[in-house]
């Protein structure tokens, strides 16, 4: 009898806005060698992340039909499918119901592809799931440049160690290069349960613990400056001006809350003064260094800067109320809308993400940019930034696990600054 041939696919997706930019990657392996079999990866456009995940997932799954030369039928394939993403690898498993609309015939359409019982599906942390990463991200770039990804100039198999399909592995006896010992391997990471099949899916608070620590980002607005008690619009465009004495003694009162929490281990800060002078205080008496992040500025409001709402309104009345009214609206004079706003805060969420995994991170920055961070992790509308409150040197929190899941943990905290 006939045995069954046996692969695995790593696949990922990946979208630089979510929605934004996307592209997907999927490689298909031999599990007795770790060898490369095939890759596949492609720019889609603009779509959000999931989206790009599902479509690694479909297109590995069709890699692997290539590979078979009478089709499906061939010697009965069983395939190891492994992601990072906890919500394809759930509801392929059919532990979780696929909700989203844009979920679902994605999901039938990879359930086409091989029969279902040739398929298992195992959750993995990011990090072994590289060369399918490094594939969806040569596809974004050549996405970026106006091209397609091609495989000829590939390096993600070379640049990426190997995801030790086959070094992590159970050990079995047998002198090297023994194709008996290889094949018995083979058999033993395709037939071991994949660590979540018989776990109850949990979300928010209660977080799968497999997921491992999150990168924690405490959002921290900077303390007040001359404008801030005017409020009159002060964006990246205007005047870039200093802490006021009540914003110091508020950067001061922050500094002491964050040192008597002992848990913020990074520093990054909006390049802007009122940023950095805040920031500086934290890092001064917690003795760290701060980083600046050009993607944590705040907004350019263009002929807006200075100005109070009621004097946009009575000298630019039609153009405010566009911008009230969509999110693709630029203030008036080349200013910044909240969607270009949320395009590079959501990529400066992205890097510091994988740079920050499992630490806590201290981001200083501005209204807008905590807004859309809250408003990302939450899935609002973009109309959610105009009925949420930030007070000047008040604190938020926001959680990012590793399966692109995020957690609000706190929103407008000034319980530090009673004495201020």
């Amino acid at each position: 009898m006939t045995q069954p041939r046996r692969f695995v696919v790593e696949a990922d997706g990946g979208s630089r806005g979510n929605p934004g930019p996307a592209g997907y990657g999927a490689v298909v392996i031999d599990p007795a060698t770790g060898e490369t079999l095939a890759e596949a990866a492609e720019y889609i456009g603009v779509a959000t992340n999931n989206v790009a995940e599902y479509r690694g997932l479909i297109a590995g799954l069709r890699a692997v039909r290539a590979l078979l030369p009478d089709g499906p039928a061939d010697g009965g394939p069983q395939v190891r499918v492994r992601m990072d993403s906890k919500l394809v690898v759930e509801q392929m498993s059919g532990r979780w119901k696929i909700k989203h609309p844009d979920m679902k015939p994605l999901a039938a359409e990879a359930a086409r592809v091989l029969p279902a019982s040739a398929v298992t599906y195992e959750w993995i942390p990011r990090e072994q799931n590289k060369h399918a990463d490094r594939l969806a991200n040569e596809a974004m770039d050549a996405g970026k440049r106006g091209r397609q990804w091609e495989p000829s100039a590939s390096t993600a198999d070379l640049d990426t160690p190997r995801s030790s399909v086959a070094d992590a592995l159970p050990p079995v006896s047998g002198p090297p290069g023994d194709a008996a010992a290889g094949a018995a391997r083979a058999r033993a990471a395709l037939n071991r349960p994949a660590p979540s099949a018989t776990a109850t899916p949990q979300v928010g608070w209660g977080a799968a613990p497999d997921l491992g620590a999150p990168a924690t980002f405490v959002l921290l607005r900077h303390g007040e400056t001359a404008l801030t008690p005017e409020k009159r619009f002060s964006g990246s465009g205007g005047t870039d001006p200093e802490l006021s004495a009540t914003g110091r003694g508020q950067a001061e009162h922050a500094a002491e809350a964050f040192a008597a929490r002992g848990t913020v281990q990074e520093i990054v800060s909006s390049p802007l003064r009122r940023c950095r002078e805040t920031a500086g205080a934290v890092a001064a008496r917690l003795g760290l260094e701060v980083r600046i992040e050009e993607g944590l500025r705040e907004t350019d409001f263009g002929a807006w800067e200075g100005l109070t709402f009621g004097e946009v309104r009575e000298r630019y009345g039609a153009d405010l109320d566009a911008w009230l009214a969509s999110a693709k609206v630029a203030p008036t004079g080349g200013g910044e809308s909240f969607a270009e706003v949320a395009r590079r805060v959501a990529a400066t969420r992205d890097r510091l993400v994988s740079r920050y995994a499992g630490r806590t991170v201290l981001v200083v920055t501005h209204v807008t940019p905590i807004k859309t961070l809250v408003r990302l992790a939450l899935g609002a509308p973009p109309e959610s930034l105009f009925r949420m409150e930030l007070s000047a040197a008040s604190v938020s929190a926001v959680a990012y696990y590793a399966d692109g899941n995020a957690s609000v943990r706190l929103l407008n905290d000034t319980s530090h600054l009673r004495e201020a």
